[in-house]
């Protein structure tokens, strides 16, 4: 009997350490310490900098990128230029060719005539010496070849001009595409600049939410039986985390106007629900602790974070577009906690509001697995719990549950 107990405990924990080994890697834990959110505040911070420095080397390429196309700009009219030239010389050696041919043709024809006139006998016997009968030879012969060799550098430089010609307007064509291509790398770097200024933006806003977080728990922790520990103090000793049975609904009554997902060329990171006006009540879906608050935000106006645990699971519950917050970071709220109102209507961008991303009245309500406190990890949205994620749903009390 002991000897099969034995047996059974060994495969037991061979089972424990074979499941350990191949479960997956976790991406972020939730921070346990107060030092674990100081180092968070301080990676946020880094990779800041770190975005200054992309910055600043794209807008470098970018002007390198422009400089290159103000010389092949440069490059393709000097070009062109020159391929007028060479066309303006290639016009004037045809005149001077079809001129040449003219006359070489009126020669040839009275050549022709005075040798069958006996005049070119008479014009060379009328020397009156023989050095005088020899010049006159050579100078109808010497005006002959004279215009043959004439005749035949003129068609050289022509062929020369034509290619001249050639290789010139390959080289605007290949300037022309050398300056598309930096086009398109200065719009790729336009582009760069814009997602990291994005970036930046939302890291300064998760730099002030962290420091806000990060200031509640040092005054929480300050006041906690183990405030001695310093950074090491658990934030579990600091705060107490409330009890969930379960979810309930942030509203009373609401209608899904928007699912998670894909729209508009963006990740749609949460239900949206309206039915509802301007200043309508909003409570916690599930009771935690506030763990971030982002007020007038460009993309969701005033933004609530709570991170909350259901069923031993840690989630963080998010609630965009609000007309007022009632709460502030650190809070210990339950879910019967009115955490701020419904906005959405006069904070939008229709109502000359600071809320770019809402026209009308609704609440932006998102669950994510993990805690966070402003910045929410895409592949960990869920949808919250109690709800479908199909447009047209509604609900009439906090309890509803999709069927």
């Amino acid at each position: 009997m002991k000897k099969y107990c034995r047996k059974t405990i060994s495969i037991f924990f061979l089972l424990i350490v074979f499941t350990w080994i191949i479960s997956p890697i976790q991406a972020k834990a939730a921070p346990e310490t107060l030092g674990d959110l100081k180092n968070e505040l301080a990676a946020l911070k880094q990779k800041k900098a770190n975005n200054a420095n992309n910055i600043q080397d794209a807008q470098n390429r970018i002007a390198a990128n422009r400089s290159a196309i103000s010389q092949a700009e440069a490059d393709i009219s000097k070009a062109g230029h020159e391929i007028e030239e060479a066309e303006a010389k290639i016009v004037e050696s045809n005149k001077k060719i079809d001129e040449l041919k003219e006359e070489t043709k009126k020669l040839l024809v009275f050549l022709q005539k005075m040798q069958s006139q006996n005049e070119y006998l008479e014009y060379i016997s009328g020397a009156s010496t023989m050095t005088d009968l020899v010049m006159r030879i050579n100078a109808v012969e010497q005006i002959t070849a004279y215009n043959q060799d004439f005749l035949g550098k003129l068609e050289s430089l022509i062929k020369e001009n034509e290619k001249l010609k050639k290789e010139l307007e390959k080289k605007q064509k290949d300037l022309e595409k050398q300056i598309e291509n930096y086009r398109a790398t200065i719009t790729k770097l336009t582009g760069d600049i814009q997602s990291y200024d994005k970036y930046a933006l939302d890291i300064d806003t998760q730099i002030r939410t962290m420091q806000a977080q990060v200031d509640s728990y040092i005054n929480l922790c300050a006041h906690s039986a183990k405030s001695n520990l310093g950074d090491a103090e658990l934030l579990s000793d600091c705060t107490t985390t409330p009890y969930n049975a379960g979810w309930l609904k942030p509203l009373d009554y609401g209608i899904i106007t928007s699912t998670i997902g894909w729209r508009w060329g963006s990740f749609h990171n949460a239900i949206d629900i309206g039915g509802n006006y301007e200043g309508t009540p909003v409570r916690a879906a599930a009771a935690g602790t506030v763990a971030g608050i982002i007020w007038r935000y460009y993309c969701g106006g005033n933004m609530v974070y709570i991170n909350v645990t259901v069923g031993g699971q840690k989630y963080t519950t998010y609630y965009y577009h609000l007309y007022s917050v009632n709460v502030k970071v650190g809070d210990v709220v339950t879910q019967n906690t009115v955490i701020g109102t419904v906005g959405g209507y006069s904070t939008g961008t229709a109502h000359g509001g600071y809320d770019s991303c809402t026209t009308g009245a609704h609440l932006h309500f998102g669950v994510a697995k993990g805690y966070y406190n402003g910045w929410i990890n895409r592949d960990n949205v869920i949808t919250p719990p109690g709800f479908p994620n199909s447009k047209g749903w509604s609900f009439n009390s906090r309890t509803s549950y999709y069927g």
